[in-house]
């Protein structure tokens, strides 16, 4: 936004406020994190958006700006959108195919608090799957074009850090499995997607979901 003052921000009303004011957004972050002085080490400066420039999607909506389809992907959280630009076929999926470095293909599925929801990720992924894009544009670290293995990676992971969550202690198991799997990338994966973390998203999930008593 400092670069381009001028650029408009697509966002989920539900992620709207928090773009404008991110207090609260970096105060839920510290508390997974270490406090604000580990989420600024560890991701930058988070500074708000200008109200104006906000463009807010409600879940509807198929495309914007004429280039980009727009598809609603709750699971890892319930304002998670995706975008396709439909000129190159690019998919901007954010945390849905999961964090991985490519061409590495380890994926983790960051399961972290308070939205991870199994049954709406899968549904997410199948959608981004259905557009068949050319490649997939991660947050956590960059594009493939390794689409079809990518969409497989995450289904896997998906289901295997839930197999392993009930199986227990498993963010020493998930750690030792990261290390074991994804080399010199381990660091990184960690970092964006620490296993204890993980552990808590999934077992919020599951006291969600348990009968009440």
């Amino acid at each position: 936004m400092r670069r381009w003052p001028d650029v408009p921000v697509y966002v989920h009303e539900r992620g709207a406020p928090h773009m404008v004011d991110p207090a609260r957004l970096v105060k839920s972050a510290a508390r997974l994190y270490g406090g604000e002085n580990e989420v600024r080490r560890l991701w930058g400066e988070i500074v708000p958006v200008p109200e104006a420039n906000i463009r807010v999607l409600r879940g509807g909506e198929t495309r914007v700006e004429d280039l980009f389809r727009v598809q609603y992907t709750p699971g890892h959280a319930s304002h998670h959108v995706c975008f396709l630009h439909e000129r190159d076929g690019w998919a901007f999926v954010g945390d849905m195919v999961g964090v991985s470095v490519p061409p590495n293909p380890f994926t983790l599925a960051p399961t972290m608090p308070p939205e991870f929801d199994l049954e709406a990720w899968e549904r997410s992924v199948e959608a981004i799957a259905a557009w068949q894009p050319e490649g997939l544009a991660l947050t956590h670290f960059g594009p493939t074009e390794h689409v079809a293995a990518q969409v497989e990676a995450i289904r896997t992971a998906l289901r295997s850090e839930v197999e392993l969550y009930r199986a227990g202690d498993f963010a020493a198991q998930l750690e030792a499995r990261v290390r074991a799997g994804a080399g010199e990338d381990a660091d990184a994966l960690l970092q964006a997607a620490p296993p204890e973390h993980l552990r808590q998203g999934l077992e919020r999930w599951e006291k969600l979901r348990a009968p009440a008593s």
